[in-house]
């Protein structure tokens, strides 16, 4: 194997273990997102808060909002492949500089 397949099975490995350690070693944790855990900070500091405005569409349920997260990164990774695709492409095919 080359080097560059090496260095690529050790940085996914590095990845995998950085993403499987914590749930492994942190036992009944709850993982919550961000707006949740600002709501209740927000209501600790000021509970008679209430909020200027509101989402003009609701989801109907927890798994919408999950399915909407995870088509927006989905599109979001799609959108940076096919950049850094395109860019070795033209620099892999593109015309041949001239040397004067």
């Amino acid at each position: 194997m080359s080097k560059r397949v090496i260095l690529g099975i050790v940085l996914l490995a590095i990845c995998a273990l950085i993403a499987i350690f914590p749930l492994m070693t942190i036992k009944d944790s709850e993982f919550g997102g961000a707006d949740g855990a600002a709501e209740e900070v927000v209501a600790e500091i000021a509970p008679d808060y209430e909020p200027w405005a509101e989402s003009p569409i609701a989801p109907p349920g927890g798994e919408t909002e999950s399915l909407l997260f995870c088509l927006q990164a989905g599109l979001g990774a799609a959108v940076i492949g096919y950049c850094f695709g395109y860019l070795r492409a033209r620099k892999k095919y593109g015309e041949p500089k001239k040397k004067d």
